[in-house]
């Protein structure tokens, strides 16, 4: 009876730490895209003047793609368009570049991809064109830290279950680890540990490290 009591108190304190860590990130994602809105404005700004008068980039400035949320919720997450209009139409419609994408972990590499416009490589490399993320995160759709959202083809390669309990997130164990250099099964593996371990600290360590990830250009693509 005692050691039930001791189990049952020690999983009281474990929901508690986990309700109060849930409570601080949100505080923190709330608070850190407000920020990181305001201070990007400039961005938002000259990225539509490039896109206004470029001929190759003209269209949309935001690009929403449909990824999968927390529960099984379909969210679109926004991005700086760094493609040709039209561009999810025309990889599948074309089987042999399709086929590329799948196996190369549902990604082409810049120098293959016949979608993405000069200047898009320039805000992929830089990874200028994850900011608009902050509106996802601040809508609650994201978080600041949590596994990269996936599309709905990619859940295959996960326990979708565990992914699925989580918000996914702006930044990642993944991205810190090497973001695009990383592939199937090693990704799995890395934002499921990151699910198991998940704490206010190590999001911090992951912030710092994907900034230094983006400062290196380290698989951005």
């Amino acid at each position: 009876m005692i050691e039930s009591d001791s189990v049952h108190n020690k999983e009281i304190a474990l929901t508690k730490r986990w309700s109060l860590y849930l409570i601080n990130k949100r505080i923190f994602d709330i608070v850190i895209s407000l920020i990181a809105l305001l201070l990007s404005s400039p961005v938002y700004l000259i990225v539509w003047i490039i896109n206004k008068f470029s001929k190759s980039n003209r269209g949309p400035l935001l690009y929403k793609q449909i990824r999968m949320g927390q529960y099984g919720r379909k969210f679109g997450m926004y991005k700086f368009r760094s493609m040709v209009v039209g561009a999810e139409e025309k990889l599948k419609n074309n089987e042999e570049l399709y086929k590329r994408y799948v196996e190369n972990n549902y990604k082409l590499k810049p120098n293959e991809d016949p979608r993405i416009t000069r200047f898009g490589r320039f805000l992929r490399k830089s990874s200028i064109d994850e900011i608009p993320q902050f509106i996802n995160i601040l809508k609650g759709d994201m978080s600041l830290v949590g596994p990269r959202p996936v599309i709905e083809e990619e859940l295959k390669e996960y326990d979708s279950y565990k992914l699925l309990s989580v918000k996914p997130g702006a930044m990642g164990l993944w991205q810190a680890s090497g973001r695009s250099q990383v592939g199937y099964p090693e990704r799995a593996n890395i934002e499921m540990k990151y699910i198991d371990e998940a704490n206010m600290l190590l999001d911090l360590k992951i912030i710092f490290g994907n900034f230094i990830s983006i400062f290196k250009g380290k698989g951005a693509y």
